[in-house]
């Protein structure tokens, strides 16, 4: 037995006994145990084993005493430490780390934390155990080759130009998720397929090995892979695609020669992919024009073949305009000194001439709101100062020279000034508006309007809008009853102390110089009566950018681009768009010129870029049809025709536009053709609507066409009458024609000399480029007659029957009462006319067979007798026939026969040329008249006899 364990033993015992035991047990456990202060450790990813440099081993001074020199336990000191530490020998004080869990690399790849070593204490329950100083482990994690490399793009392409040696077409790259140099570098690529003109260097750079032919191929697929330096190679290969590109020759790429617009779609863009290729040349800067040949089309463009009239009415127009400028005649003398051209209408300006305009056409107090519209060509100004060139001048006529407004031309700006009265406003307020445009000064026609709604002044130039680059202030003109002189051409100077005179000549041309008080145009308007109705467009002007610079022409057939980046300049000719806004355009060819300047870097000569020679192809739009539809003969009572208010000719109308369209539909049908598709269009526009009169030209003694004028307002039509016939014109809608022809009456206070009138109507759209059909109208005059005389008290025939255009109106029936006298005189007559009625043909036939037999279904429904061995026929008396060569004429007629009241409803009416309409106080008299005699038919049970007829 060791000393040290009898000193345990005895400790024991003592402590057994409760003799001393706290004072041994603090004898006995006196040292702390002792590790080293600090460790390195490594472990490898997915593994467990800690290995430890040094070991981890603890030792105590006490041993070899029992449990105060023995190792319990090592602590680890961390927040989350994947590690713990185990003892594999107590009495040695060796200890082991391992990992509680897997270990990632990719996640971390070092670990530091805190251990202690713990003695076993004093004695077996491990009470006043002791515990070592803290040491530092460091474990770094090692990595495991778990990943395989991948490439960044799933793709990879590149253009190459043909006969060239490149060093690097393109490069690839790879990545690898691996946490170590080792394992997440790309060591090597390869490419990994056979017999192809490339290489591949370690840092994925392509190269070409041998020049490339366009012409033996246009393109190279190749597959590449990738191998990190643990030689693990990429799971999946990537493909590079190399495109052969011909020698290069500059120009414009990517267009198509021919580009279709079809009616009504709008702006198409004509050059969406284009790009220019200048072969690497150093270009600086480039200017490009692209121009739309349309002189070939119309009056140089597509524009719309209403009037100037309609077309003013169209683009609504304001009244109300003063011509300052108008032709020379007794009551607008003023213009009668000034130099004009052979039209008349264009006044041309040396600097010598200037005049003034009467005060009784001057506006005595213009509003907030006016306009000023001209025609104007003007260029660069003589003489080396320039001076003020005066447009139109209102300024003091005596005593002082203050200009109240004016327009003036200035070192080519346009400049418009308004000075406010000072009653008007005491404040310092806008009073010059400055415009600098280029197309001031070009010696071209342009079309100015500037639109004042003050303080706002806007210049419309060509249809385009142009807000001042300046804007002076000046304070209000003080009152006085100073009188003002308003000029044209110069600016008059009332307050020369010497003479009066005129001062600041204009030089130029000015044309259609018009003042508009109280009223500004829109832009719609402007833009409506200015421009073409194709030309050229560009999308999002916004995103154009800051350094490209375009100019458009009057017209819109010419735009013009500078810019000195290419790719600006690509991206803006890709928005040039044609559009045309008319709804049935010109078909045809349109040319599209592309014209290119390019300037280089330092170089005395640059390169060429060829011209863009394309054209556009404006397909035939779908015609449409204009129809006018409406009854096609009618006849009244002469006294209708006498009337004061006459017969109104078209009360039922109706003007439609339709257009035939081919649609693909699925039929089912085998062997049947898609049929055209009709869809009617209501948002059209006639310009004229005729009522001609088919032979004879009216006569003015007799007859005439009228209409209540109060129609015409606020629909912008006028009309005129002759003897020819009605016309109707101006621009309106189909409604506003179809209102205007239902007012139409035709009046005839002679009417015993004429048995009727044929009239044809017809309608036009687009100053006749569509007509519609003609509407033929056949009036027949009725008249009473004599000729035969009414014998047993026969009741007369009405004068006309009422028309059936109505369903609901219901027809009077009469009763006669015929003698056997009266029937052989009306069996002669109907043998007179048998060839008559034979000519009125198989419509008549018609008529009478259903009438008899409508009138047997009565008889046998009401239990009548009726007796067929006779035929009663009665001869209207309105009738009468033309028999010296006339075919206008036609002869009526009427059958009427009695039937019981209860079978009203069931019988069919039928209208014939020879019913006519009725008022309804006549009407009225005659259903009253009829409903006594049927009362009094009943009451007689009277009995018909017929007499059958045979054609």
């Amino acid at each position: 037995m060791t000393a040290g364990m009898a000193i345990y033993w005895v400790s024991a015992a003592a402590c057994i006994l409760g003799v001393g035991c706290s004072v041994l047990a603090t004898k006995v456990n006196k040292h702390k145990p002792w590790i080293e202060t600090s460790y390195h450790g490594v472990i490898t990813e997915n593994n467990d084993t800690v290995i430890l440099d040094p070991p981890l081993v603890a030792l105590d001074k006490d041993a070899p005493v029992p449990f105060a020199g023995e190792i319990c336990a090592f602590k680890i000191h961390g927040q989350d430490t994947p590690f713990e530490a185990v003892v594999l020998n107590k009495t040695s004080g060796e200890g082991r780390l391992r990992a509680k869990g897997p270990i990632d690399c990719e996640i971390q790849k070092e670990y530091t934390f805190i251990i202690q070593a713990y003695d076993c204490g004093a004695g077996p329950a491990g009470t006043n155990w002791k515990k070592s100083h803290k040491a530092v482990v460091h474990i770094q994690v090692n990595d495991v080759n778990e990943f395989a490399p991948v490439f960044k793009e799933k793709k990879y392409s590149a253009m190459v130009t043909e006969g060239k040696i490149y060093d690097s077409i393109l490069q690839v790259e790879a990545m690898d998720e691996d946490c170590s140099p080792q394992y997440s570098q790309i060591c090597n690529y390869e490419i990994a397929t056979s017999d192809v003109p490339f290489a591949i260097d370690r840092n994925g750079n392509i190269r070409n090995t041998e020049k490339l032919s366009y012409d033996k191929q246009h393109r190279y697929e190749i597959k590449v892979t990738a191998y990190d330096c643990g030689q693990k190679h990429a799971t999946e290969d990537v493909t590079v695609i190399v495109d052969i590109k011909p020698v290069c020759k500059p120009g414009w790429q990517d267009w198509d020669k021919r580009i279709e617009y079809n009616p009504g779609s709008g702006s198409i863009a004509l050059l969406p992919t284009v790009r220019l290729e200048t072969c690497d040349g150093p270009v600086s800067f480039i200017r490009t024009s692209i121009e739309l040949q349309t002189n070939h089309i119309g009056k140089g463009c597509d524009r719309e073949t209403y009037s100037d009239t309609s077309l003013k009415t169209l683009c609504g127009a304001s009244s109300g305009a003063i011509n300052l400028l108008p032709s020379p005649s007794a009551s607008t003398n003023w213009t009668a000194g000034l130099p004009m051209d052979n039209s008349g209408m264009i006044y041309k300006f040396d600097g010598k001439q200037g005049v003034k305009i009467p005060d009784a056409v001057v506006p005595k107090n213009l509003t907030d709101q006016f306009t000023i519209t001209m025609w104007m060509k003007h260029g660069p100004s003589p003489g080396l100062r320039a001076e003020k060139e005066t447009i139109l001048c209102n300024s003091d006529k005596t005593e002082m020279n203050r200009h109240h407004y004016a327009l003036y031309v200035h070192n080519c700006r346009l400049v418009f000034l308004l000075r406010r009265d000072f009653d008007q406003a005491d404040t310092f307020r806008p009073a010059e508006f400055h415009w600098k445009l280029d197309q001031i000064c070009d010696k071209e026609w342009h079309y100015y309007i500037i639109n004042i709604a003050f303080p706002l002044v806007t210049l419309y130039m060509d249809g385009a809008t142009y807000e001042p680059y300046l804007v002076t202030n000046d304070w209000p003109i003080h009152p006085s009853d100073i009188a003002m002189q308003l000029t044209v051409g110069a600016c008059w100077q009332g307050g020369e102390v010497t003479k009066p005179k005129f001062a600041q000549y204009f030089h130029g041309s000015i044309a259609g110089l018009v003042l508009r008080p109280g009223q500004i145009e829109s832009h719609k308007m402007i833009s409506c009566l200015q421009a073409c109705k194709e030309g050229l467009d560009i999308k999002a002007l916004e995103n154009l950018g800051q350094g490209v610079k375009y100019h458009f022409n009057p017209s819109q057939s010419a735009l013009v681009m500078e810019g000195e980046d290419i790719e600006s300049i690509n991206q803006a000719l890709r928005k040039v768009s044609y559009i045309n806004s008319r709804q049935f355009p010109t078909a045809g060819k349109r040319r599209l010129k592309v014209s290119s300047k390019v300037q280089c870097f330092g170089e005395d000569t640059c390169i060429t870029i060829p011209d863009i020679e394309a054209y556009i192809t404006v397909v035939q739009a779908n015609e449409h049809k204009i129809t006018v539809t409406g009854m096609d003969h009618f006849a009244r009572p002469a006294s209708e025709f006498e009337n004061a208010n006459g017969v109104i000719l078209l009360p039922d109308i109706q003007i439609t536009s339709t257009v035939t369209k081919m649609e693909k539909r699925l039929n089912t049908n085998v062997g049947k053709t898609n049929a055209p598709v009709v869809v009617e269009e209501t948002l059209h526009h006639l310009d004229f609507c005729d009522i001609l009169v088919s032979g004879e030209e009216l006569d003015v003694n007799k007859e005439c066409l009228e209409l209540d004028h109060a129609v015409l307002q606020g629909k912008h039509l006028e009309a005129t009458n002759s003897t020819k016939g009605f016309s109707i014109y101006g621009v309106g809608t189909m409604k506003c024609y179809e209102d205007v022809l239902q007012q139409i009456r035709y009046r005839h206070w002679d009417s015993a000399s004429i048995f009727g009138r044929k009239f044809k109507v017809k309608c036009s759209e687009l100053n006749g480029r569509y007509t519609s059909n003609e509407l033929n109208l056949e009036v027949n005059i009725l008249h009473n007659s004599n000729f035969m005389e009414h014998v047993n008290h026969m009741m007369i025939q009405p004068e006309f029957i009422p028309s059936l255009k109505n369903p609901s109106t219901e027809l009077s029936k009469h009763e006669t009462r015929v003698s056997p006298g009266a029937t052989t005189i009306v069996l002669v007559a109907c043998v007179s006319i048998l060839v008559i009625i034979v000519v009125l043909g198989i419509i008549r036939l018609r008529v009478v067979h259903q009438q008899d037999f409508q009138e047997k279904e009565a008889v046998k429904d009401n239990d009548l007798i009726w007796d067929d061995s006779a035929l009663t026929i009665t001869v209207n008396p309105m009738e009468k026939y033309e028999t010296q060569g006339t075919d206008e004429g036609e002869s009526e007629v009427e059958e009427e026969e009695e039937i019981e009241e209860e079978d009203d409803d069931e019988e069919e009416d039928e209208s014939t040329s020879g019913d006519s309409d009725e008022s309804d106080e006549d009407d009225m008299g005659t259903q009253a008249k009829a409903k006594q005699q049927q009362n009094s038919a009943r009451r007689g049970h009277l009995e018909w006899d017929h007499l059958t007829l045979t054609y």
